[in-house]
């Protein structure tokens, strides 16, 4: 196998085409061999749902591997157009498929996946470890936290319209590395501020939508918007850093 084509890449790994149109994760340091297992698992454990209770599809793992000396996943390269492409190829049509994406992402809450690591968990050590604010701060964070109902729903918890990809086969979900078993509002609050950040023209009409497609309180989803945004700073981007800092400060919605 051979990569011929860099497609992304984040702080830990990045995504390549292989010769044999496989899509490769290759994690950038070796010592990361920890977090490609853990992808591995909780992509398997999620391809295992959807295969049997979802009509939503996903890539197929194939192998962890290392690739010159780094920790490698291997699973099905997906053709097709991303919802993000779509919405840019034809903005008249933003609506609906903006409503598409809220469907996906209600199908994918309506999965239970109690083997799945907690959202909870993973949040109050992302805000634990942040350097940025202070022991206040990070204090009250965890108070709320705790505070919120504790739901085994499915959370992609990377949600955003690049990761969903329509072809002749069906509706593909992609980028399942990150998922946990949590509460979906958090999960929304979380798709709320990457389109804040990456398509802010749809950020709010998102919020709208899908809180009126599932009977959930808009002051609900926002509730964890401080929390969500604590979370996300704890990837250390520096170019989201300020944005994440207004929003761990926001208090309480009008």
């Amino acid at each position: 196998m051979e990569l011929k084509e860099l497609i992304a890449e984040n702080e830990f790994y990045d995504i390549y085409r292989s010769d044999d149109n496989k899509a490769v994760s290759v994690y950038k340091k070796p010592e990361y061999k920890e977090k490609c297992l853990y992808a591995a698992l909780t992509h398997a454990r999620v391809e295992t749902t959807l295969q049997n209770y979802s009509t939503l599809k996903m890539a197929t793992l194939h192998e962890v591997t290392i690739i010159d000396g780094k920790w490698s996943n291997v699973m099905d390269w997906i053709e097709g157009d991303t919802l993000e492409q779509l919405m840019k190829k034809d903005p008249s049509k933003t609506d609906i498929y903006l409503d598409k994406l809220i469907e996906v992402q209600c199908e994918i809450h309506d999965q239970y996946m109690p083997l799945l690591s907690k959202l909870k968990d993973k949040m109050a050590r992302q805000i634990k470890s942040l350097g940025q604010i202070d022991e206040i701060k990070k204090y009250e964070l965890l108070t709320r936290l705790d505070s919120m109902p504790k739901h085994i729903k499915l959370c992609h918890n990377s949600f955003e319209p690049k990761n969903v990809i329509i072809n002749d086969e069906g509706t593909f979900v992609v980028n399942w590395g990150h998922a946990r078993q949590g509460n979906a509002s958090a999960d929304a609050g979380k798709t709320y501020l990457l389109l804040k950040l990456h398509m802010p023209e749809i950020a709010d009409a998102y919020l709208e939508r899908y809180c009126r497609k599932t009977g959930t309180s808009k002051r609900y989803v926002q509730a964890w918007l401080p929390i969500v945004a604590a979370a996300q700073l704890d990837k250390g981007i520096e170019s989201e850093k300020e944005f994440l800092m207004h929003w761990i400060d926001v208090v309480d919605y009008s």
